[in-house]
């Protein structure tokens, strides 16, 4: 995909969270986690005039068997095939070794995420800078993350520690990395919410925002309540304007065709026409209730042709 020239509704994440941030909406991110759902995510920006991020991450392409390469690969099919014209971004999420950032932005990917959260600041600082300098100069959107974002089922992330981003540290880290983006821990973590319950600090999202130029982004946007996640992107100085949803695009896939446990991409791959049917159904459902009720999108794929 590198030397080929992109469709021009295919975006750096710079570019489609411009606008999430000038109109006070946020820009989903939904992974589909299986090839065969991304068409169904596709399908629901483009029916709700919505822009929209399609992403997997690192942890995803190794739990469900897939490669950069053919995520990629079937993204842009689908987007000829479905005669996609709303903007979006193909992203792709926490990740921990710039080989796999190298392969995905070989394969297409208009944005990655470098995740060296675990590591100490000036460490963290460095692992960034270097995924900037590489990707920038392919004109690749880069998001990073500071402080730990928690999670319940180990899919996007190894460690279900949390700690909240420090608003000083957040605009050192800005500074020093050039980093476009910024994935804060304010409260919410991935996964299902079993135990814990859902909260956003708005006060430390409103100081980083304060302090940090860039885009902020809100990952572990299952489960949290559409008022919640919609006060944090209608901050008065601006607040998040890319929230990540994964678990519950796979929840309405593995309702529909009855069953609990996951599958590997193969594995989706081999389920009969009406189960995919049904799969893609309510994964189309989810997303275009998502961008409708829970991220205010709809309807706004039309500021990018102004």
């Amino acid at each position: 995909m590198m030397n080929q020239v992109k469709p021009t509704n295919v975006l750096p994440l710079t570019e489609a969270l411009k606008m999430a941030e000038k109109f006070q909406y946020a820009t989903g991110s939904f992974s589909p986690r299986y090839t065969e759902m991304i068409k169904p995510v596709l399908q629901a920006g483009q029916k709700t005039a919505s822009p929209l991020i399609v992403q997997i991450s690192q942890k995803e392409l190794e739990r469900y068997g897939i490669t950069p390469f053919e995520f990629a690969g079937e993204f842009y099919k689908q987007l000829e095939t479905l005669a996609i014209t709303v903007p979006v971004v193909l992203h792709l999420d926490h990740t921990k070794e710039l080989q796999v950032i190298k392969d995905a932005i070989e394969a297409g990917f208009t944005s990655v995420m470098i995740d060296a959260s675990e590591k100490a600041f000036d460490e963290n600082v460095k692992i960034t800078k270097e995924v900037v300098e590489y990707a920038h100069a392919k004109g690749v959107s880069v998001e990073a993350e500071l402080g730990m974002i928690g999670t319940t089922d180990f899919i996007e992330t190894d460690k279900d520690e949390e700690l909240y981003t420090d608003p000083i540290e957040a605009a050192e880290f800005v500074k020093q990395t050039g980093v476009d983006a910024l994935a804060v821990s304010c409260g919410t973590a991935h996964g299902v919410y079993m135990v814990r319950e859902p909260k956003v600090d708005y006060d430390r999202l409103s100081a980083i925002r304060e302090l940090t130029p860039v885009h902020l982004v809100l990952h572990g946007g299952s489960g949290v309540p559409s008022e919640m996640v919609q006060k944090a992107f209608q901050l008065p100085n601006g607040g998040v304007s890319k929230v990540n949803i994964a678990t519950d695009l796979e929840l309405s896939l593995l309702k529909a065709i009855g069953l609990e446990e996951r599958m590997t991409n193969a594995e989706c791959k081999l389920l009969t026409l009406d189960e995919l049917q049904a799969g893609q159904d309510a994964v189309e459902e989810t997303v275009s209730e998502k961008i409708t009720q829970f991220l205010l999108s709809d309807n706004k794929a039309s500021h990018f042709n102004q």
